[in-house]
């Protein structure tokens, strides 16, 4: 685990800055500087939506008396889309409006929860049916 967040917080940067350097020297510095910070600015917007709509769903389900598992997914996948498109970049942005796709989020979706239930083990509580009752 160490070794994949070690891999993951120093490749992705320089790709990051690659992708950046590369792009700047195609195009110019201050298209790419507008380029960042406009996909900064509408993946926040869209993050908020996406957000609020799920959170719309998890009410709804709750009312319902059903378990939210798909709508809590989708919550946690809209915040990873939030925390990579505030970061500067080309990939991440682009894997944050990824997520922040419904029909690919569905995808995404199922596969997270595949991931869950192999490492989450649900056993069936010991039920007592019983009554009671005080005597004084």
């Amino acid at each position: 685990m160490f070794l994949r967040l070690l891999l993951l917080f120093t490749i992705v940067p320089l790709i990051e800055l690659y992708l950046l350097i590369t792009i700047g020297g195609v195009i110019g510095v201050v298209p790419t500087i507008a380029i960042v910070l406009g996909t900064g600015i509408l993946g926040a917007w869209l993050a908020r939506w996406q957000g609020l709509a799920v959170l719309r769903r998890v009410n709804e389900e709750m009312a319902a008396g059903r378990l939210p598992t798909d709508a809590l997914i989708d919550g946690l996948l809209v915040l990873v889309a939030a925390a990579v498109l505030l970061t500067p970049g080309l990939l991440t942005d682009t894997a944050g409006f990824v997520l922040l796709v419904p029909a690919s989020r569905a995808v995404i979706r199922k596969a997270v929860a595949a991931a869950i239930a192999r490492r989450v083990q649900v056993r069936e509580p010991d039920v007592i049916d019983a009554e009671w009752f005080r005597e004084e």
